[in-house]
């Protein structure tokens, strides 16, 4: 999405969602030694780090802070040569588009088959039940398409691509090094757990609760902790926690999906600063 789209989408979100409690984004800061993350407005970025390579995961909106923001967290655009996407809604590539500062220009991009075909135009992304379709992303860098339980290594970073189809058809999630997953718009978390993400937003709300299920079913398959990191709504660990109503779907306008901590407006980034970037670490939800 352009600059100017992605501006618009921004007043327009955050009139729609303004008072629901819905978004609950991280504020830019690190979670531990090996994961920082930058907030635009009301999603999350993410930057693994280990052994000296850092990998991105997700591309965020056009937005003119990233630079900036990612200074506070003393990680240079340059430094970035792989950046795996979720999916390639324009809160998650608008970094990558071809109007955006280019920070990326010479980065190869990670994404899986499936959704590369919205970004060749074969499939349009559509929102709001069917009803609204998404402007086209457009953008040059070089792509590599992953298929579902593709491995890639960049280093000594290992990264586990697993197809989760609802939001869009071919949304992926990232586990990392077996013990970080990146899940993108798979997983909504209220005041109470986790649910399946927001239905306005999906391309299909039944497939979306029955990946949801599925994956449940893999990542308690694996040993060792596993951290959960959405791209809304914050992070946990707790898997009961996280999967407590996998069969379930946030509806943003009924008062039950709601995060009485969330903000009035989550594109309003008064909080977001880089003395709390630079000196507090980004906390689990309170319940996991």
């Amino acid at each position: 999405m352009s600059r100017k789209d992605s501006d618009n989408q921004k007043k327009s979100m955050s009139m729609m969602f303004r008072g629901r409690a819905i978004f609950k984004p991280l504020n830019t800061g690190w979670i531990d030694d090996h994961v920082a993350c930058v907030r635009e407005w009301i999603a999350n970025i993410f930057f693994y780090t280990k052994n000296g390579t850092t990998i991105m995961i997700d591309a965020g909106y056009n937005y003119a802070r990233l630079k900036e923001k990612m200074g506070w967290l003393d990680i240079d655009p340059a430094s970035i040569h792989q950046i795996f996407i979720t999916h390639q809604d324009t809160d998650h590539v608008g970094a990558l588009e071809n109007d955006s500062e280019q920070l990326f220009k010479n980065a190869d991009v990670y994404i899986g088959e499936i959704e590369n075909r919205y970004l060749t135009g074969e499939a349009r992304r559509k929102v709001i039940h069917g009803l609204y379709k998404l402007p086209m992303v457009k953008t040059d860098n070089h792509r590599v398409l992953l298929k579902d339980g593709q491995v890639v290594n960049v280093g000594d970073i290992r990264v586990e691509a697993i197809l989760v189809p609802g939001h869009t058809w071919g949304h992926l999630v990232y586990l990392v090094d077996d013990h970080y997953l990146f899940t993108g718009d798979t997983i909504w978390y209220g005041a109470d757990g986790g649910y399946s993400f927001i239905s306005t937003l999906a391309e299909d709300n039944r497939v979306s609760v029955q990946s949801l299920e599925k994956l449940e079913k893999n990542i308690r398959s694996r040993k060792g902790p596993i951290a959960v990191i959405t791209g809304h709504t914050g992070w946990a660990d707790n898997l009961d926690f996280v999967f407590a109503h996998r069969d379930e779907i946030c509806k943003p306008f009924t008062r039950h999906y709601t995060d009485p901590e969330a903000p009035y407006d989550g594109y309003i980034e008064d909080d977001d600063t880089e003395q709390k970037a630079r000196t507090q670490r980004l906390k689990r939800k309170k319940d996991s």
